[in-house]
Parts: structure tokens; sequence; C-alpha cells
């Protein structure tokens, strides 16, 4: 067992403990070996489940505990498929991005050296080219609000070492306390300089140093920060940098946010992962420096569950966590009642499941109903109800009001169609797995007319549409909700 040792701050720290791997490579570093073993999907999922307390005789306690014991549902966490995904980009990150900075390596140890004298004499250029190859990538975990991704990360990163201090290593003396992560929230106004702050103001935090005050000065620039930044984290042995909250990125200073961290990868050798919202997407698809590093180590696309069997997962998990007096079977219909209200969106499942038992302890039904769960939505779901009532419909034009639910395969996935000639269209079809594939081949006719099938949300469908109806297709376009109607009365001011 990995012993404790608390710094002189009193943050908790652990002593470190070599282990051996079968990758032979990652056996010649400390900052490696010192970590925990890789784990396997069954050791991911136990040690991220969390179950609350829940015992069958609670029910029958007083109403009044009853409303407070149900709110033990919010320390649920159910691990689903994406979460061990999540779990190996992370792992994946730290190990990679410590091979090239192996600190008993002689190349290694001058590159450090010469790179800190130049920082110190402010003779540092981040521009020039060095010796130094880094093996530093960044992960990339985008998706909606409310599907855990913060929650997901700190449970993660709560199964790796925060600080690791080391004394011995094979005989040899080596005092170096390693940080092994650190998680900063991205500015509401984008500015570096504060970013560059929290970055020491955390370190100091976490390590009890004291490298605020000995780097951080009023007139000091981002552009003499950013050097500052790297040494202190050659120094303390720095394993991953999560930057939360990337979709504030989106209105300004987007190109030197990532000007930045390309810099602490490639200079410094410090993997990084972007968490954000579908609305933070473009920035990556139009940095081709990141998006490249991204495809190469992750990139983590997390919308919000489908009715299926992972919802179905999902929700029979929570579902036995009741303390209403009668116990509700999970029954089809109230499977069907709770993906409508909820659009497979896990926090408002749970959200929804605890207001459902509290208007039942309330209204003295104690039992779960479909009148039940309408009447706690009509109440409770108020302000989410624009936003529900966008997904439920799959029309892109209303989804687009709300950047964080945009579906980024619906986007990100889709080709345009281009067609250079008239083909001929001839439809085969062969067994893939237990699926019926159609597959489509085609051969020059002009004499041919093009046939394609459109998705039921493309708006060539709508014009199709009209003109066998005979309809205007204007008409039509506004009655599928596709255009606002702009009217105005005669006391209106048009500005």
């Amino acid at each position: 067992m990995k012993n404790k040792i608390y710094l002189p701050n009193g943050t908790e720290a652990q002593e470190a403990c070599y282990s051996e791997f079968p990758i032979e490579e990652y056996n010649t570093n400390p900052f490696i070996q010192a970590l925990p073993p890789i784990a396997d999907k069954k050791t991911i999922i136990k040690k991220l489940m969390t179950i609350p307390t829940f015992k069958e005789v609670e029910r029958e306690l007083d109403s009044s505990y009853r409303m407070h014991i149900v709110k033990r549902l919010y320390k649920l966490f159910q691990p689903l498929p994406q979460h061990v995904r999540i779990w190996n980009m992370v792992f994946s990150l730290v190990f990679q991005g410590y091979l090239a900075r192996n600190p008993f390596d002689k190349e290694y140890i001058r590159y450090v050296n010469a790179t800190g004298k130049q920082i110190i004499n402010r003779t540092y250029d981040l521009s020039n080219k060095t010796d130094f190859r880094t093996t530093a990538n960044c992960g990339l975990l985008i998706g909606y609000s409310g599907m855990g991704k913060t929650t997901t990360m700190n449970k993660i990163l709560n199964n790796i070492p925060s600080v690791i201090v080391h004394d011995t290593y094979r005989g040899q003396h080596y005092n170096q306390t390693q940080l092994v992560h650190i998680t900063l929230q991205t500015p509401h106004n984008s500015s570096l300089k504060a970013l560059s702050l929290q970055f020491f103001m955390k370190v100091d935090e976490i390590l009890g140093t004291n490298n605020f005050k000995k780097y951080v000065s009023r007139n000091l620039s981002v552009d003499a920060m950013l050097p500052l930044m790297g040494i202190v984290s050659q120094n303390i042995g720095l394993g991953l940098m999560v930057i939360d909250e990337v979709q504030h990125l989106q209105n300004r200073g987007v190109l030197q946010m990532m000007n930045y961290f390309v810099t602490m990868m490639n200079s410094f050798g410090v993997p990084v992962i972007f968490i954000g919202t579908p609305a933070s997407y473009p920035i990556f698809q139009n940095e081709l420096r990141i998006a490249r590093r991204v495809t190469g180590s992750g990139e983590i696309i997390w919308n919000n569950m489908g009715n299926d069997n992972e919802f179905r997962l999902f929700l029979e998990s929570v579902w036995k966590y009741q303390w209403n007096r009668k116990f509700t079977p999970l029954s089809e219909e109230l499977i069907q009642i709770f993906y409508e209200e909820t659009q497979g969106i896990s926090d408002l499942i749970i959200k929804l499941f605890v207001n459902v038992q509290q208007m039942a302890i309330y209204s003295g039904k104690e039992e779960i109903t479909i009148e039940i769960v309408k009447r706690t939505v009509k109440e409770s779901f108020k302000m989410m109800k624009p936003m529900l009532d966008a997904l439920r419909s799959g029309n892109p034009y209303k989804i687009a009001k709300y950047e964080d639910l945009r579906r980024l395969e619906e986007t990100h996935n889709k080709k345009t169609e281009r067609v250079e000639q008239p083909v001929k269209i001839i439809k085969k079809e062969i067994i893939k797995g237990n699926q019926m594939v159609n597959l489509l081949t085609v051969s020059n006719n002009p004499k041919q007319k093009i046939q394609r099938d459109y998705t039921d949300d493309d708006i060539r469908q709508v014009y199709i549409k009209a003109n066998k109806l005979g309809v205007s297709p204007y008409q039509l376009l506004l009655e599928k909700g596709y255009i606002d109607e702009m009217s105005f009365g005669q006391g209106d001011d048009f500005l």
C-alpha cells in the first residue's frame, strides 16, 4: 500500500512507489513508474461506480425525512461506455506525455537546463527550434451541458494522485515533487493573462510554493509569462493540464489562446485536455495544429443518449432507489415518458426522478405515475421547456438557437454532395454483421434521372413536398418552423 505524505501547506501527497509495466519504454522513467497501474474495463467501471446509501426501511420514515433522503440520488454515478473511453484517453495522454520528459535522460536534462537559463536571462525565444521532440498531445471532450463532462473528468483524475513525492529511484537520490495534473477554468473574457495568473496561483495553492510572488509582477506581459509557466511545469513534472469551459473562447482571443496551448505542448511537453460544449467545436475545426494533435490522441463527442439500450441501462440503474411508500416497477410507458421529458440528458434524468419522488411524497400519492411525472415536468422544468422542445422537434433551425445542444455528428460528418453528371443508381444489398446494408453503385448514363433519398431534416424535402402539394415553399417552410414570420402591429416601430 502506498504511503500518504502531507506537504507543509497541508496538501495530501503520495510517496512514490515504482511499478513495472509490460510496456518496455515505461520502465525507465520515474514520472511514469510512480503512476497507478493501467486498468482494464472491469476495474475502470468499479472505480468510477458510486452508489448512494439505500435501505428499504427508510420508505417507512416520515415524509419530511424522505424529502431530504431522496437527494442522495445526486451522488449516484453509473459508468457507461463513454466514461471508459474518457478514462483511457486521460491515462494515455498522461503516460505518453511523460515519455520525452525523463528526468534521468541526459539530453532532456540538458534541454531543461539550457531553457531555464535562457528564460531567466530573458533570451528565450518561443519560435526557435530545439532538439526536444515532444510526445505530448491533446484530448478533446465536447458534449451537451448536463451530460457530466466535468464530473466525469474529476472522478477520473481522483484515481490519479495529484501530487507524488519522490526520494530515491533505483538506488539514486532523487528529490522531486511531481504535480501530475492541474485543472484550469477558461476566463470568461478569454484573457491569457488571467489564465496565466490562475496557473501560478493554482500551483502555489496545491504545492505551497511561492511561484506567483517569485515570477509575477504587475507589468509582466503574457509573452513573458508563458516561458515562466513552462519552466515551472518542468520543475514540478506537470503531467496534464485540463482546460474546462473552452466555449468561452468563442468570442475573442481564440488564435492567441491556441498558440498558447500549442507552445505548452511543443516547447514544454505538457499534454492538454479541452472540455467544452458543442459551441466550442468550431474552434478546433479551424485550428489545424490542435486538430492534428487531437486526431492522434482522442476526440470524444458526447451527445445526449438516444432512446436505446444505453438510456435504459442508465434509467434502470437509477430506478431501484425509490423512497416512496409504494415501489413502482419500471414500465415501458414510464421509460418513454422519461425519455420524452429529458431527451436522454443524464443530469435531467436524475433531477426528474428526484422531483417526481418528492412530488409523490408531497401529494400523498406515494407512488410514481404518468400523471405525477407530467405534473412534475410542468411545475419544475419550465425553464428547460424551450430547449427540450427544440430537441424533440429534431428541427436544426430550432436547435441552432441553443449552441450547447447542437448534435455534432450532424454537422461534422456530413459531406456536401457533388454530382458532375447524371448517374444511374443501382441498388444492391449485402449482409454485414446482423444488418442489411444497401450499396449504391453508379454508372454514367446521361439519360437517367438523378434519384436521391434526403433525410427527414433536409430542407430540400420541404421544397419537393411543396411542389407535390402545389403550395408555396415559403408557406411550408413557415409551417415546419424553418423560418420566422416577421409581423408587426400598427403601433410597432421597426428599427
